[in-house]
């Protein structure tokens, strides 16, 4: 057994393909694929189930990849006691439905990139079922989500709340709903200008739906995530629903473009879940990513709320 063979399958089940795996690390794909089945003969298990769209882990493979990853870890350790000047680019990959990127995310990958510089930071914008499959399956390491207080938290997963917040509108300063102080279902369906509402799938899809119990405005967009939601609002497209902290410190409400209202709704609380799977063990860039998320969300909660 190599380590190279070891850094390989955690390519290809961070990539989720064997040829982007195989790009990445400069081999032909038939040298890769062949070097994965050789680990596996040893092994004497197939780590990974290869279909058309791509190859992912197995059952079996998400069982030993603790393992795999207590190894590179290792080997990585060593590595840098050695003072080895080309020590291997180890990747965190973190999966977001994008309600919090600017505020949140783009500050704390920017503070781990300075005490992590060999360490490359993936982000992937996904639906919150994608995220949960994806980190289920080890292809990410972590995980933010939105989730409305009071739902059940999946029992696979840790889950660390970093921040909490309400749903607000988003919209423009010069929007007819900017001069309410308070939106109400009623205003939101009279037409004032259209919805952007998240596609089917996010959490605030089925806020608005309950929201407006069911009813549908007389036109309305559908987008993916919050901040093509806020560029829209910004270009005068309409108006959007969002938890507060999506909105309070992005550049586009520093600078005008956008502000928000309360809604009527006083007791619906959204939270931002960092989320991670149960394992024994947890590769060091990983903890050090989500404890970087934890401080950087600590400092940003107290920010909203002596905003408010």
């Amino acid at each position: 057994m190599r380590i190279e063979q070891l850094e390989y399958i955690a390519a290809v089940t961070r990539l989720g393909s064997l040829r982007r795996a195989a790009e990445e690390l400069h081999l032909s794909q038939p040298a890769l694929s062949e070097t994965v089945r050789n680990l596996e003969r040893e092994l004497g298990v197939d780590l990974l189930e290869r279909k058309r769209s791509g190859a992912r882990m197995s059952a079996e493979g998400r069982e030993l990849l603790p393992h795999i990853v207590d190894v590179l870890d290792a080997v990585d350790r060593l590595r840098g006691a050695a003072g080895e000047q080309h020590r291997v680019r180890r990747m965190v990959r973190v999966g977001t439905v994008n309600a919090a990127t600017v505020p949140l995310l783009i500050p704390t990958v920017r503070d781990f990139r300075v005490s992590h510089p060999l360490t490359q930071v993936e982000v992937v914008g996904a639906q919150q079922a994608e995220i949960h499959r994806t980190l289920s399956e080890g292809g990410l390491d972590l995980g933010l989500v939105n989730h409305l207080d009071g739902d059940d938290l999946p029992a696979e997963f840790e889950s660390t709340r970093l921040l909490g917040g309400r749903p607000v509108l988003c919209v423009r300063p010069d929007s007819p709903l900017a001069s309410l102080s308070s939106v109400s279902a009623e205003d939101l369906l009279a037409d004032h200008e259209p919805l952007i509402a998240m596609r089917s799938g996010y959490v605030m899809h089925r806020y608005v739906h309950r929201f407006l119990e069911g009813r549908v405005p007389g036109f309305s967009y559908s987008t993916d995530g919050a901040e093509m939601g806020k560029l829209m609002v910004a270009e005068g497209l309409g108006a959007t629903v969002l938890p507060d902290f999506s909105v309070i410190g992005d550049p586009l409400e520093r600078c005008g473009a956008i502000t928000h209202r309360p809604l009527t709704d006083e007791t619906t609380r959204v939270l931002l879940i960092l989320r991670r799977r149960r394992a024994d063990s947890v590769p060091r860039a990983a903890q050090d990513l989500h404890e970087a998320f934890v401080r950087r969300a600590g400092e940003l909660g107290g920010a909203l709320t002596s905003g408010a």
